[in-house]
């Protein structure tokens, strides 16, 4: 994408040159459209804001019962729950544990902040995310027979089986 406005600063530099403009007008439109084709892009992740909201979207939904493949308040997996609690703030999230793991920006267990996703690996593959609430907490949807519910990070389970974090 640089390339190509890389590209267009040069054309409109070619096209200002030969147009009767101001220098000045010039000037101020070559700069403003080389800035911009240089600056860093925006950066990717979930403001505080919304961490927090959708933080709170999930907590709303502690006691839900787990329902494989659910992804409603009627029951939750834990994919769902996370594309659930997204959607409500209005971030669109993928529906499966593989295709989140693939979507977020990865962070280790240091850099996590509320809202940001825990996976963990059973039976030696991504199959388990939930929503990291902070103070090593977070919510999730842990299996059949269960209910949404908060768990901890450090507990020898969970730490045992953490994959990475990740930011969508």
């Amino acid at each position: 994408m640089a390339w190509v406005l890389l590209g267009l600063v040069d054309w409109l530099r070619l096209v200002l040159a030969s147009a009767p403009l101001t220098v000045p007008v010039a000037a101020a439109l070559a700069v403003g459209l080389t800035a911009c084709a240089t600056s860093p892009p925006p950066t990717s992740g979930v403001s505080p804001q919304a961490g927090s909201s959708v933080v709170a979207v999930a907590r709303d939904m502690l006691g839900t019962p787990y329902q494989y493949g659910g992804a409603s308040p009627a029951g939750f997996d834990c994919s769902g729950l996370v594309r659930y609690a997204y959607q409500r703030v209005g971030d669109p999230v993928p529906r499966t544990v593989a295709q989140q793991l693939r979507a977020v920006e990865r962070l280790p267990r240091s850099g996590l902040a509320p809202g940001d996703l825990v996976f963990f690996e059973l039976d030696d593959k991504p199959a388990h995310v939930g929503i990291y609430v902070g103070d090593q907490s977070f919510i999730h949807a842990p299996s059949s027979g269960g209910v949404v519910h908060r768990s901890r990070l450090d507990r020898r389970y969970w730490r045992e089986r953490f994959i990475v974090g990740g930011r969508l």
